[in-house]
Parts: structure tokens; C-alpha cells; sequence
């Protein structure tokens, strides 16, 4: 086995050479990086690639649409990605989840709010490459400018807990109670 260090004096100890300091420095991170990458097993499956239209959207409410592009969101503290594809204008009730959850826009604008009720006067715009950590069990809601997409990558399992689940229009109420996304 081979031990790689960083000398104690630092990468400045010597100011008549930082260059060369540095680049010593640099060699042995580099090299002790590669000799612990060369012992590690493959612990995931083969590389995949998901385009926008291998995407299998699933209603869960009225104007809302997701997919698990990654992982299994069902499964006990396993990592697992999400696409969510909401249609403008829908509302999505105050709710938790049991786990942290990381969330990016995609597309459009995704407004969230954190509370017991939807409050609009809480709710904070989110454009395209915003990111946002929901610590477990925060209480939010959200509505959607255009359609949205946000992605969202967490360990699961994948639960939503409504906190008021009659505000929770169904995928298959009659048209006029909310919208399914276009794309």
C-alpha cells in the first residue's frame, strides 16, 4: 500500500519556489485521488443516458407529472432522480416529505412557499438553474409560471404527505380543474 502526504510546512513554506511547491502538492492529491479510484468496485449499474422524450410521465394530480429517470424512488435510503413536469398555473398543496429533497429548474418558473396553507404572499420565484434544499419534513406548497420541469435528486423513499389532501385535485377530474402539461 502506498501512502501519499502534504508536507506540514504548506504550499508557501518556500517563497522563492511556489510553483514548484504547488505542483508537488497538486502530484500528490492527484496521485493519492487515482490510487483510491483503482481499488474501488463498480458499485453502479452501466452509464445511462435519458433524453427529454424516453421520459415516462405518470399523473399524480391534476396538472402535475413525474417520472424516476434514476433509481427507485420507493427504495429505503437510495439515491434516486426525479423529473416533474407540472402544467402552468397548477397549485400544488401544502405538503412534506419524510426525507431532504434537492430540487433545479428545468424549465419555466416554479414558485414555493413554505408553510401550514398556501399563502401567496409567500411564495418565492424560482427561474431555470435555480436550486433549493427542502430539509425533511418542512412544510411548502408551490403554482407553476409556463409549463414547468424541475428535477429533483434525494434518497428515499419518495412520499408525499398532504396536509389538507381534499385540496388535491386527481389526475382524472373533469377538464376545467386543472391542466396536463403539453410537452
Amino acid at each position: 500500500m502506498v501512502v501519499f502526504g502534504i508536507s506540514s510546512q504548506g504550499d508557501y513554506a518556500n517563497h522563492d519556489k511556489p510553483s514548484t511547491q504547488y505542483g508537488s502538492r497538486r502530484l500528490r492529491l492527484v496521485a493519492t485521488s487515482l490510487a483510491g479510484q483503482a481499488k474501488k468496485e463498480p458499485t453502479s449499474p452501466a452509464h445511462k443516458i435519458v433524453q427529454s422524450g424516453d421520459v415516462n410521465w405518470t399523473p399524480i394530480m391534476k396538472g402535475c407529472e413525474l417520472d424516476a429517470v434514476a433509481g427507485d424512488p420507493s427504495g429505503e435510503g437510495g439515491p434516486f432522480v426525479l423529473r416533474i413536469r407540472r402544467a402552468d398555473g397548477t397549485r400544488v398543496p401544502a405538503h412534506w416529505h419524510p426525507t431532504d429533497e434537492n430540487r433545479t429548474v428545468l424549465k419555466g418558473i416554479f414558485l414555493v412557499g413554505r408553510g401550514e396553507t398556501f399563502d401567496e404572499t409567500k411564495l418565492i420565484a424560482m427561474k431555470v438553474e435555480s436550486f433549493t434544499m427542502v430539509s425533511k419534513e418542512m412544510r411548502h406548497f408551490a403554482v407553476c409560471k409556463g409549463e414547468t420541469i424541475v428535477r429533483m435528486h434525494a434518497a428515499g423513499p419518495f412520499k408525499i404527505n398532504w396536509l389538507n389532501p381534499v385540496e388535491v385535485i386527481p389526475p382524472d377530474a373533469p377538464t376545467g380543474a386543472g391542466t396536463k402539461p403539453t410537452s
